[in-house]
């Protein structure tokens, strides 16, 4: 009892300040915001230095959520193209799990042309004229490898380092670790396009077990650009700022009651929300791009498309978003109609990715940013190189593949005009210098400053890392500048 009587004598603010780390941050920031009645930045979004040099202060990441196929975009094979319509070795399919592919099937080369991209010299499908753009400042990495042959799955492994839900994206990871740049926007924002969300859901974005403030962003390129966010009809802002300050001094009280740190959380997404108001529609609104602009991305205002999604993606890296991750559904090219196909759909995804990466790299490049933002290109997992001809089709088309797949990284300390690794003739395994997917968290964290095998937190017990709780993934040195 006598416990329970210090504890309630004690005021509210020095148990935030001597009882509960996040509160205690959240208090100081909120008192230190003067005489004007707005809220400063909150303590866990405030940026922090990294625990070692680092490359890269943001990050870019272009999902192509579908898993593209790299036998037709950045890994082509003139041997696979010349057994086209042959019986497939049963090396290549014996003792495999594949998601749809039955009996024997066909070896399928790509139907469409590639060419040597001079900075590269290496093969790259003609269908991505603006990625000759800016391929002197990428490292293509034809050698990924996971061990997820389904999207969601294989989705949950890359972006949380886990194929279950529940554990914190690599973005909430990054704002965790180092904070936001801009104390009026989220730390970790996410565009999604292609008309569906990723297989792996919100999940995908989740801050898991870490504080709930560090959980994507998701934000929409139509309408409002974040839902309930703006204030009711007929509520001025100052109304709005003196219902928060109420919502505040309830929070505090139920804080010190109940000592519980998400209370702080919610302080502090309370604040950001009330200042993303004004600071996010001045960085959404695509009306006020120049024609150029507009036109250079392919970009049409309020469309939703990938090409207004870069866009955006231009804007909240330029105002200091820490970590901007865009998903683009629509690569799952398995054949079973013209919808999914390598001869309809595919040649349209490509035109509809391509324009709009070229012009945002040529702007990141001429600002400046992308010497310290991380671009990382890429899907969840490969395809095969066989047919998949689902129930007879005849539509071209190629399974799940988890044993190799290809991506492109860009900018943000690492090396540019550089081929990584490489696949057997047929592009079914990998040949030289595997990555693995926990390889790749491993050397994303690096070029952020981190140390990938101490980056924890504690949880249930354990010392959750993104890269996993075992020895083995590795900074994959060989590409950095």
């Amino acid at each position: 009892m006598r416990g329970l009587e210090t504890l309630a004598g004690r005021t509210r603010r020095t148990f935030l300040r001597q009882g509960l780390g996040l509160g205690a941050i959240a208090l100081a920031s909120i008192e230190a915001a003067g005489a004007q009645g707005e809220q400063t930045a909150v303590g866990p979004l405030v940026p922090k230095a990294p625990p070692r040099p680092a490359r890269a202060k943001r990050v870019l990441y272009l999902s192509m959520s579908g898993a593209p196929p790299q036998h037709d975009m950045f890994d082509p094979k003139p041997r696979l193209d010349e057994l086209n319509g042959t019986d497939c070795p049963e090396s290549l399919f014996e003792g495999k799990r594949l998601a749809f592919i039955k009996g024997r099937p066909k070896l399928l080369g790509s139907p469409h042309a590639s060419s040597v991209v001079d900075p590269l010299g290496a093969r790259v499908t003609d269908l991505l004229p603006g990625f000759r753009e800016f391929a002197s400042d990428v490292c293509l990495v034809r050698s990924m490898h996971t061990d997820q042959f389904n999207h969601a799955p294989a989705e949950m492994l890359l972006y949380t380092g886990n194929q279950t839900v529940g554990k914190p994206s690599i973005g909430s990871w990054a704002t965790w670790g180092l904070g936001s740049l801009n104390q009026d926007l989220p730390g970790f924002v996410v565009l999604v396009s292609g008309g569906s969300d990723p297989t792996g859901g919100k999940s995908l974005w989740s801050s898991g077990f870490l504080p709930s403030e560090h959980q994507g962003v998701r934000l929409r390129s139509s309408g409002e650009p974040v839902l309930y966010v703006s204030d009711p009809a007929g509520l001025k802002r100052p109304m709005r700022r003196r219902m928060l300050d109420a919502l505040r001094r309830l929070n505090e009280a139920d804080a010190a009651r109940h000592g519980d740190p998400e209370t702080a959380a919610r302080i502090a997404q309370y604040e950001l929300a009330y200042r993303m108001q004004i600071a996010v529609p001045e960085v959404t609104d695509l009306t006020r791009e120049t024609p150029e602009t507009l036109r250079r991305y392919g970009a049409t205002p309020g469309d939703g498309s990938f090409a207004s999604n870069c866009l955006l993606a231009r804007n909240l890296l330029s105002a200091g978003v820490r970590f901007v991750q865009l998903y683009d559904w629509g690569w799952d090219i398995h054949g079973t109609g013209s919808g999914d196909d390598l001869l309809t759909k595919f040649p349209q995804k490509c035109a509809e990715t391509d324009r709009p990466i070229a012009a945002l790299m040529r702007d990141l490049k001429e600002s400046g940013l992308l010497e310290d933002t991380l671009v990382v290109w890429g899907g969840e997992f490969g395809r095969t190189p066989m047919l998949e001809a689902r129930g007879g089709s005849t539509f071209l088309g190629r399974d799940h593949h988890p044993d190799c797949f290809s991506i492109w990284m860009a900018g943000g300390g690492v090396k540019g005009g550089h081929v990584h690794g490489e696949t057997d003739d047929l592009g079914s395994a990998v040949g030289r210098d595997p990555v693995s997917v926990r390889d790749l968290q491993a050397t994303i964290l690096h070029l952020l400053g981190f140390d990938p095998e101490r980056l924890r937190f504690p949880f249930q017990g354990l010392q959750q890392r993104l890269i996993g709780p075992e020895a083995g993934p590795r900074v994959v040195e060989e590409i950095l500048a």
